[in-house]
């Protein structure tokens, strides 16, 4: 492994004395190293010439290789270092997830958990999950190859819009009089909804956004009626900021939920945020109210 290290320090960085820098020993201690490896593969990695050091063919796909494995070999360590790190705990999350329902329950988590550090890694269900993740929150079917399921809540979909725009709302045929707020990445919605509510042949006509959260800002500042989704608008129809103008409710048909690596499981600190965030879906705690400055 000396022999390897060292002759891959030295064709990364072109030099025995810089690979020697790097590893804290002798130009020399490199060189010797590398002519041990040579003779043990039975192959020439260098071309050893006047104030130049030059890779061979063999040489320079032995080191593509080696830096990749070290690289991941550095990465898992990294990896393993902050799993022994039980009080670290990042979670990959989506941003709408983040803004609208987690980050406003965060100082409850903080009070019952002071010293966990915790961070928050974005792209949550579409981003794939991430080695140094804790965990992750995802909207699916629990079935994610790899990954351990817990689930949280149901996505269940009804139309949200401003209190002033929901008292012109009285039957779901007049949505054809509204700007209807669509997601890109959700295009079988509001179609849902309309086919369970009687009304299938309703074409959706308005902006359309990137995310939930953004189509959700719009509703509430009086632009449509956005589609809802929990638990994005859990707190917004508590404070009144949206109404729910219908009383349908229709299942998304997919769930959300907390998913992490078995390896995972009895670290402290994701043991704390699955109870906590279990507890928090079933409405057993409560948003911890922050004062204004």
């Amino acid at each position: 492994m000396n022999g390897i290290k060292a002759f891959e320090a030295a064709a990364r960085s072109g030099s025995f004395a810089k690979a020697a820098d790097e590893l804290h020993v002798t130009p020399a201690a490199i060189s010797r190293m590398v002519h041990l490896l040579e003779a043990r593969l039975g192959v020439t990695l260098f071309e050893r010439k006047a104030n130049r050091l030059a890779a061979t063919p063999a040489g320079r796909a032995y080191q593509a290789g080696l830096t990749q494995l070290f690289d991941a070999l550095a990465g898992l360590t990294a990896q393993v270092t902050a799993m022994g790190s039980a009080r670290v705990l990042t979670v990959g999350v989506g941003p709408t997830f983040a803004v609208r329902w987690l980050i406003p329950r965060l100082a409850d988590f903080r009070k019952r958990a002071p010293d966990i550090d915790v961070r928050f890694a974005t792209g949550g269900e579409a981003a794939p999950f991430s080695g140094d993740w804790t965990c992750g929150i995802r909207l699916g079917n629990g079935d994610w190859t790899g990954l351990e399921a817990t689930p949280l809540f149901e996505a269940d979909l009804t139309p949200v819009c401003a209190p002033a725009l929901a008292r012109r709302l009285r039957r779901a045929e007049d949505l054809k009089a509204a700007a209807l707020l669509r997601v890109t990445h959700a295009p079988d919605d509001w179609p849902l909804w309309f086919k369970t509510a009687g009304v299938p042949g309703l074409q959706p006509k308005g902006p359309k956004f990137d995310y939930y959260g953004q189509a959700l800002q719009a509703a509430t500042d009086g632009v449509g009626v956005a589609m809802g989704i929990r638990p994005y608008i859990d707190d917004d129809l508590a404070a009144g900021r949206l109404v729910a103008p219908f009383a349908l409710s229709v299942p998304k048909g997919a769930r959300w939920y907390l998913v992490y690596r078995a390896v995972r499981e009895a670290e402290p600190a994701f043991v704390a945020f699955r109870d906590w965030i279990v507890n928090a879906a079933q409405g057993k705690t409560r948003k911890t109210k922050v004062p204004l400055a």
